[in-house]
């Protein structure tokens, strides 16, 4: 039998560390269990990496596939609750399988499809969030890993300037109509003032050790509400009326949308450890400049949570 030469493990012409090698764009089904309920199905997609030393040519990168292959065929026996906790066990496999390697990534990319009822006529809809998690493996006396999971989540904004400026208008025309101060404040109280509004896309990261786990639907949760309304897929007419009417009673700008999500994770994700590493951005589609509005904050959990305790004193 004629045994065919192994290429990849000669010497490289030019030696040098190279700090990924692998595969991008692999479509996967991922089953991810869930108690009590049916398990959600998701058609995903991977980049796969490893570091490759420099007197290697060339990795393997057919064992990138039987790693995630096999992960995924001991899910199906084993089931899976998160996805950045398979994430992790497929940068293990491949440390196991890339015995040279040092450190191992995964990242992967799925819509997440969760279901809602419409404000005032309740009515059942579907919507898409956008959902990802990677997880690094890095061998160094034994292995340890770091996990990420996050969401991106599109909803409304109202910019509070404008409003007040149109706020200030509508007091001087009723004035002018003949309307008392007290009736035209009392008026301005019950109906919201028009603004330009945007369409919002938050966005929240949290990197933690292996032993953490965090809720993706909280994650989920937290951007919708720090926003000035969520969306929906379908609407009455009703129902219209009451997201308009809701997102101008709530007008943000992009930053108050950043530092709200900021405020209500060291809030509600109270079994996160102090050096979680919280990634939040939020960008404003706006509907009247051509340009878009942009907000970031990278910190700690402890950073966020000493930050916010200092304000309140």
């Amino acid at each position: 039998m004629m045994v065919l030469p192994d290429v990849q493990s000669n010497h490289p012409d030019i030696r040098m560390n190279l700090t990924r090698v692998g595969v991008t764009n692999v479509r996967k089904l991922v089953e991810l269990a869930r108690h009590k309920k049916r398990p959600i199905i998701l058609i995903s997609t991977f980049n796969i990496f490893v570091d490759l030393p420099k007197d290697i040519k060339g990795a393997n990168l057919s064992r990138n596939f039987e790693a995630i292959d096999e992960v995924l065929e001991e899910a199906i026996n084993a089931p899976v609750y998160e996805i950045e906790e398979l994430c992790g066990a497929v940068a293990k496999k491949l440390l196991e399988r890339h015995e040279y390697a040092s450190r191992a990534e995964v990242q992967m990319k799925s819509e997440y499809i969760i279901k809602r009822r419409t404000p005032i006529t309740h009515a059942q809809c579907q919507e898409m969030i956008d959902i990802f998690a990677d997880a690094t493996a890095i061998r160094s006396n034994g292995i340890s890993l770091r996990r990420r999971i996050g969401a991106e989540v599109v909803g409304i904004t109202t910019c509070p300037c404008a409003q007040e400026i149109m706020r200030e208008r509508a007091f001087e025309e009723l004035q002018r109509l003949g309307v008392s101060e007290d009736k035209i404040r009392q008026f301005l109280e019950r109906v919201p003032m028009a603004t330009h509004n945007q369409r919002g896309r938050g966005m929240i990261s949290i990197e933690v050790s292996d032993s953490v786990k965090v809720s993706l639907d909280e994650i989920i949760e937290i951007i919708e509400e720090s926003m000035s309304s969520r969306i929906y897929e379908l609407l009455k007419r009703v129902d219209e009326a009451s997201i308009v009417e809701t997102a101008h009673r709530r007008p943000k700008f992009v930053e108050d949308c950043v530092r709200t999500m900021a405020k209500l994770i060291v809030e509600r994700l109270r079994n996160l450890p102090d050096d979680s590493v919280i990634t939040i951005k939020q960008t404003n589609e706006e509907s009247i400049h051509r340009h878009n509005a942009f907000a970031e904050r990278v910190a700690t959990l402890a950073e966020l949570r000493n930050e916010l305790e200092r304000d309140e004193l």
